[in-house]
């Protein structure tokens, strides 16, 4: 059968290469070949979709090659089309990567300038949001992971990511995000005014791109597909702890700002090093974020929030300060500084840091305070004395009582250091009587004294040969 006949029949290659029983690559050869003019190159191929190409061309145009050939086919088969949708598929295509040809937007490559351009976006997975920042020049990453997308949330992930950098750049670039956009007005976005009040107080530009134009800011569009991919799926980061998700990604970004990046061929952290002599200086007061509670120091230098308390240093006992929950965090915030900071408790809980009390809490104390003549006297001997009475009190000895005037007593025949020395032999052994005084009073002071037992004696007995078990088995008799 003729390849070129069967193709001018069925329009495609491998209609024709089915009926003729070849490949469709052979049946391409043959028709290009005959196709062929005299002067040796290959004249035009007609195809079954010849006659909608203007139309396709056309609705190309009109959408800016956005139209997929699955809406487009209908109107080509209303058109006269009778081909395939596969083989419509093709067309579309080839006339979308024309359109695309001729109306490029001539992209360049970005050149930044140090401490010019700070790059922001945010990224998610479930219920986890992860805050990126990408520093142009030097590369440097920040991470943040947060439960909410809010505008307070993100300024203070871009508050902390000031103090990370040690410095404020030029200009925050960042997508139209609706927490920082208040409106446009003539394609141009118009920011909120806290956004602004914060970009005030750090000395900011804040910059946003233009719409639909995610190329714009490629440098934190691959951080956050970088984060997602190596950070939160392989530590399987979860939002119900944020403080470990953020512990690990302050760990996951001193590895990535210490290792060369394959653009620039250098490493991060030492570019920015740099680049932070250019940066703007950290304002000395912290901006406000957020709203703040107002509560006092009370007396155990204590704030109570949501039914719990939190310990403040003792020197701010009675002053007014403000506490706000950061990062699943209570700060305690006096003059625009963090004066405590707290993991968040349950209600009716209590969160101390020993530091604010100057030290551990002290074990608890039962002071002797000595009342009658009797007990006076006899706790005037010191210290030894008053254990004699703690010991006696805990042994359960009910007629010490009666008995101090008369071990007081004994100071005046044996003297002050031996009553003392038979008081202490008294309580190692347990015996809180005075008559048990006397006793060991009367006996001198040569007996042994008590003392911890040692260490257990080790003897290295000998080896001899032993028989196996097998040896004294009963033996089978005839």
């Amino acid at each position: 059968m003729d390849i070129n006949a069967a193709f001018r029949e069925v329009g495609t290659y491998r209609g024709a290469a089915e009926m003729c029983g070849t490949t469709h690559k052979t049946v391409k050869r043959a028709v290009l070949a005959a196709a062929r003019d005299e002067s040796g190159e290959p004249g035009p191929v007609a195809h079954n979709y010849d006659t909608v190409r203007d139309l396709v061309a056309a609705r190309v145009d009109k959408t800016q090659a956005r139209i997929s050939a699955k809406r487009l086919l209908p109107v080509a088969v209303a058109a006269g089309y009778d081909g395939s949708a596969r083989n419509f598929r093709r067309l579309v295509a080839a006339e979308k990567a024309a359109w695309r040809a001729g109306h490029h937007r001539g992209r360049r490559p970005g050149v930044w300038a140090p401490g010019d351009m700070l790059v922001i976006d945010w990224g998610e997975i479930g219920p986890l949001y992860v805050f990126c920042a990408v520093l142009a020049w030097s590369r440097w990453r920040f991470v943040f992971f947060a439960d909410n997308l809010g505008a307070d949330t993100t300024f203070t992930a871009l508050a902390a990511c000031f103090e990370a950098l040690g410095g404020v750049p030029k200009t925050v670039l960042s997508d139209r995000m609706g927490c920082l956009k208040g409106g446009t007005l003539a394609g141009v976005v118009v920011p909120t005014a806290s956004y602004v009040r914060l970009a005030t107080h750090y000395g900011f530009r804040p910059d946003f791109c233009e719409g639909r134009d995610p190329e714009s800011k490629g440098l934190v569009e691959n951080l956050v597909g970088y984060v997602k991919t190596d950070l939160m799926i392989a530590n399987e980061l979860t939002v119900t702890d944020l403080a470990g998700a953020n512990a690990a990604g302050r760990a996951w970004m001193a590895e990535v700002n210490a290792a060369v990046h394959s653009q620039i061929v250098a490493v991060p952290a030492e570019r920015l090093e740099t680049e932070r002599d250019l940066l703007a200086p950290l304002p000395s007061l912290r901006a406000q974020i957020g709203k703040l509670v107002v509560r006092k120091v009370d007396r155990l230098s204590c704030v109570r929030f949501g039914s719990a308390r939190y310990s403040v240093p003792i020197r701010h006992i009675g002053k007014q300060v403000e506490v706000r929950v950061v990062d699943g965090h209570l700060q305690v915030v006096l003059l625009g500084a963090v004066i405590a900071d707290h993991l968040l408790v349950a209600p009716g809980e209590a969160s101390v840091h020993d530091d604010h009390y100057d030290g551990p809490r002290p074990a608890p104390r039962r002071a002797v305070r000595p009342k009658t003549a009797a007990e006076i006297a006899f706790c005037a001997l010191g210290p030894v004395a008053e254990a004699f009475i703690t010991a006696a009190a805990a042994a359960g000895t009910t007629k010490l009582g009666g008995e101090l005037k008369d071990l007081a007593g004994l100071q005046a025949a044996h003297g002050p250091a031996a009553l003392i020395a038979a008081l202490e032999r008294a309580m190692a052994f347990g015996r809180f009587r005075a008559a048990d005084v006397r006793s060991i009073l009367a006996a001198g002071p040569g007996l042994p004294a008590v003392t911890a037992p040692g260490d257990a004696l080790v003897v290295a007995l000998p080896t001899i040969a032993t028989r196996s078990l097998a040896d004294y088995a009963i033996g089978e008799t005839s």
